[in-house]
Order: structure tokens, then sequence, then C-alpha cells
């Protein structure tokens, strides 16, 4: 079982955002934090990287049954997506598994929030 699902599509890397994020909107999802890699990495190492984001994001209604089921769960959450730049004008776009993640959690009700939680995820990926 891959870790992550993903799909490299045609376009610019902010226009690849938008529709991420439209996407995980559609789906019910919120973006609660967003990583600029690239500038993180400039600011602090003086290292040039590629387009790189990691976009946090919470679909609360399932945060919520998943934080009642388990409650470290939080140390998994956000579900984080990736957008990079692989060369100009294509961007892969990568978001986390949440089965695969929850492998290790031994809690039925949570592994049922985890397979609604990746078909969702699983849409939005496919829909780009």
């Amino acid at each position: 079982m891959n870790y992550y699902f993903n799909k490299t599509i045609k376009g610019t890397f902010e226009e690849v955002i938008d529709k991420a994020t439209q996407g995980l909107k559609e789906e019910g999802f919120g973006i609660l934090t967003e990583i600029d890699v690239t500038a993180t990495l400039k600011k602090r190492l003086d290292m040039d990287f590629k387009k790189y984001r990691i976009l946090g994001a919470c679909n609360p209604p399932y945060a919520l049954k998943a934080l009642q089921a388990e409650d470290k769960i939080g140390t998994m959450l956000p579900c984080n997506v990736i957008v990079q730049e692989i060369e100009e004008g294509i961007i892969e776009v990568a978001a986390v598994n949440p089965m695969a993640s929850m492998q290790a959690v031994k809690n039925e009700k949570l592994h049922e929030v985890a397979k609604e939680i990746t078909s969702k995820l699983e849409k939005v990926i496919e829909k780009l």
C-alpha cells in the first residue's frame, strides 16, 4: 500500500494550487496550514529549491470523529497534500493515504474514518 496518491498535470504552479484547493473544498476540506517549502529553505538555509508547497487539509466533521475515536490521532492531523513543480508547466500533486498512516493504530472506529477520508482524497487527486 502506497503512503500517498499522486497525479502529474500541466499548468502553472499557482493554477494547480488553486485547482487542488478547490478540489479539496468540494470534498469538505479546508486548508489549515500552508507551508512554502521553497521560501523556507531560501530563508533558513539560503538554498534555492524547486517550487514546493505543503497544504494541511482538514475535513472538520471527520477530524472530530477521528479525535473522538482516538485522542492522540491529532499527531497525524491535518492530512498533508503537496504540490511540487517537476519542471516548468509540469506539476505533481500528492496526498497522504490515511489508510497507510493508520495501519499502526489498532482502532476499528478510526479505520472507518480513515477509509472515508481516503476515498475523499483519492477523488480530489483523480479529478485534477
